[in-house]
């Protein structure tokens, strides 16, 4: 077993390249870094450095524990983040993070209905794109997130993470109003291959890509932003058709411009994502309840 202390210090003597350097930058005196790495040397039974002119080099077992160190201290800072986000969840505090289009449509109704049947549970809300929002969850720095998947991207989940599927959303095609497509009541993507395209956040772009390519052509993107509505307004100017989904025109839709579904029909998949055991806890199964509720009345959209 190895002292968690020792392995931090371990890790800044290496990279500082000195005890002195290390020193500083902990805030220890030069000699108690000295004797936490003699401890470290006795736990692991071989020396870990040499001395090299005025400085320090790692022996081939302080090369080993070196490669693992940061990966060493990454886990234990999850582990502890994801203990603390126990203890607030007991307390009745809840981190939802959750991609834009969620926090102005399923979020709000959601916490509204908290609000009126709990009104002591604290929900603190974060904003990420998917897959940052799952790596927040990982750490620990969330407790619920809120996600979409493309189905024809095969986008992997991070393991040991609970999914609770909650809507299918549509996908719309968005035209410049006064465009010939406009006059349809569906628009093919094929039909749209000589167009330029405005592109949303990476994974949405990525499927864009995707689509297009089973239908045999590559898009021209022309203006890539994570902005709904100024991915509207370029679209409403002239410069561009768009592929947006259908939660996203329900609370922000630009006069200008004109929503067809895409024939044949597709569709994200948006799902919120828990650790196993905040399950079991009141204060996550609360909010989960909610967001599947008023999920279940825009299914579809």
């Amino acid at each position: 077993m190895f002292d968690s202390r020792h392995i931090r210090t371990f890790h800044e003597v290496v990279r500082t390249g000195s005890y002195s350097a290390a020193a500083r930058a902990l805030g220890y005196t030069q000699p108690a870094i000295t004797q936490q790495m003699k401890a470290l040397e006795r736990d692991t039974g071989s020396a870990l450095f040499v001395r090299a002119g005025r400085g320090l080099r790692l022996t081939e077992a302080g090369e080993a524990l070196a490669r693992h160190t940061s990966s060493i201290l990454d886990a234990m800072s999850a582990a502890r983040e994801q203990m603390n986000a126990l203890a607030r969840l007991r307390a009745g505090r809840v981190r939802l993070c959750a991609f834009p289009s969620a926090n102005s449509t399923l979020v709000p109704e959601a916490l509204a209905r908290l609000s009126a049947d709990h009104p002591a549970l604290r929900v603190d809300l974060l904003e990420n794109e998917p897959p940052e929002s799952l790596r927040r969850l990982i750490r620990g720095e969330c407790d619920i997130s809120l996600a979409f998947t493309y189905p024809g991207l095969h986008e992997q989940v991070p393991e040991g993470l609970v999914e609770i599927p909650l809507l299918e959303d549509q996908l719309t095609v968005l035209l410049p109003a006064g465009h010939p497509l406009a006059r349809r009541r569906a628009v093919r993507l094929t039909d749209l291959a000589g167009e330029r395209w405005i592109a949303g956040c990476p994974r949405c772009r990525a499927n864009l890509l995707h689509e297009c390519a089973e239908e045999g052509f590559v898009p021209d993107i022309a203006f890539m932003t994570d902005d709904n509505l100024a991915v509207q307004s370029l679209v409403a100017e002239g410069l561009g058709v768009a592929m947006l989904p259908s939660l996203v025109l329900n609370f922000m839709r630009h006069p200008k411009v004109a929503g067809r579904p895409l024939q044949p029909l597709s569709r994200r998949k948006i799902s919120a994502y828990v650790l196993p055991e905040h399950l079991r806890i009141p204060a996550a199964a609360r909010v989960l309840e909610r967001l599947r509720a008023v999920a279940a009345a825009k299914d579809g959209c």
